[in-house]
C-alpha cells in the first residue's frame, strides 16, 4: 500500500491539469472566499468547527505578503458576518517572514488583534527547520498579550521535546502533528524518515504533556491507530473534552473524521482555499504520499 501511495504522488506531477483539479476539489474548499464559505458553513451543519488556510504560502515580495494578510483579513471579516465556527491558520513565510522578520511579526500582530475583536482564533502553521526558531519566538511574544492564538509543534522533530516545555501552561494552544517537510535525518526522532509509524510514541508523549499541564492540545492526524491511541489516552487520564479537540484535513479519512464526532469528540477540519490549489496539490501529495493513497481510493471508489 505503502508502495501504491508513493506511485501515486509521483505521478501527479504529469497528470493533465484539469485532473489534478478535478482531484483536488476533494480536500480544497475553491477559488475564492465565497466558495470557502459555502463549504464552512456546510462542515458547520455538520457539526465540526474549521480552521481556514489562504493557500500560497511561498511570497517572494512585501507586496505578496501584504496581499495574503488582507485576504486573511477577508477571511475574519467572512468568520464574523455570516457567524461562522472557524478561525484561520496562517503560516508565516506567507507574511513575509523569510523577507522581514519585523514586518512579518507586524502583520501577524494585526491579524491576532483582528480576530481577538471578533472572538476567533489564528493557529500559527510550522514550517520546515528553516523557521522552527522563528516561529516558537513569534508565538512566545504574541501570547504575552493575546489569548487566541495556538501554534503547530511537529513531533518527527528532536527538538520538540525542548520547545514544548517553555509552552506548556494552561491559557497556552498547542497543536501536535507528525510532520510533513522532508528534512534531514539529523533532526528526525529515530527511524521517522522511514517509517511515519516511528512518529506515534513521540507524538503520544507530546499529547500527553499537554493534558498533565492543562495546555489545550489539538491532535492532527489521519492515523487510525495513532488515533485509537489518543482516544485510548484522554480516557484514561479522564481529559476534560474542553482541554482537547481532533483537527483533519477537508476531505481526508472522512469515515474517521465522522467517528470521532459521532464518539462525542470536537473535531476542527482544516480548509485550504485560493487560486494556488495546483501548487498546494502537488505540494501536499509529494510531501505526504498517503494524503495521495486516499485521493486515489476515494475516487476510484476503493
Amino acid at each position: 500500500m505503502q508502495f501504491l501511495n508513493t506511485l501515486v504522488a509521483h505521478a501527479i506531477p504529469w497528470l493533465p491539469r484539469a485532473l489534478v483539479q478535478k482531484i483536488s476539489r476533494r480536500y480544497i474548499a475553491g477559488d475564492d472566499l465565497a466558495q470557502a464559505v459555502a463549504r464552512i458553513r456546510q462542515l458547520n451543519a455538520q457539526g465540526f468547527s474549521v480552521t481556514v488556510d489562504v493557500l500560497g504560502e511561498t511570497v517572494a515580495t512585501a507586496q505578496q505578503a501584504e496581499n495574503t494578510a488582507r485576504a486573511y483579513q477577508q477571511v475574519l471579516h467572512a468568520i464574523q458576518h455570516h457567524g461562522l465556527d472557524a478561525g484561520i491558520s496562517v503560516k508565516p513565510t506567507a507574511l513575509g517572514l523569510l523577507l522581514d522578520r519585523q514586518e512579518c511579526a507586524q502583520r501577524l500582530e494585526r491579524l491576532v488583534a483582528s480576530a481577538a475583536q471578533r472572538q476567533t482564533t489564528v493557529c500559527i502553521d510550522m514550517e520546515d527547520v528553516r523557521c522552527t526558531q522563528l516561529e516558537i519566538e513569534l508565538f512566545s511574544q504574541l501570547t504575552k498579550h493575546y489569548g487566541n492564538i495556538s501554534m503547530a509543534l511537529q513531533a518527527y522533530l528532536r527538538r520538540s521535546y525542548q520547545d514544548i516545555e517553555p509552552l506548556l501552561r494552561p491559557g497556552n494552544s498547542l497543536r501536535i502533528c507528525k510532520g510533513i517537510y522532508r528534512e534531514p535525518p539529523a533532526h528526525l526522532v529515530d527511524a521517522a524518515g522511514r517509517d511515519r509509524s516511528a512518529i506515534n510514541p513521540h507524538f503520544l508523549a507530546h499529547v500527553a504533556r499537554c493534558l498533565d499541564t492543562g495546555t489545550f492540545v489539538a491532535i492532527a492526524t489521519h492515523d487510525a491507530a495513532l488515533l485509537e491511541q489518543v482516544v485510548a489516552l484522554v480516557r484514561s487520564k479522564r481529559a476534560d473534552p474542553a482541554q482537547f479537540e481532533f483537527q483533519m484535513l477537508l476531505g481526508v479519512c472522512e469515515p474517521l473524521r465522522d467517528r470521532l464526532l459521532g464518539m462525542g469528540f470536537k473535531v476542527r477540519i482544516y480548509v485550504p482555499y485560493g487560486k494556488d490549489w495546483y501548487g498546494y496539490s502537488i505540494r501536499r501529495m509529494k510531501e505526504n504520499p498517503r494524503i495521495a493513497g486516499h485521493v486515489a481510493r476515494a475516487m476510484v471508489g476503493l
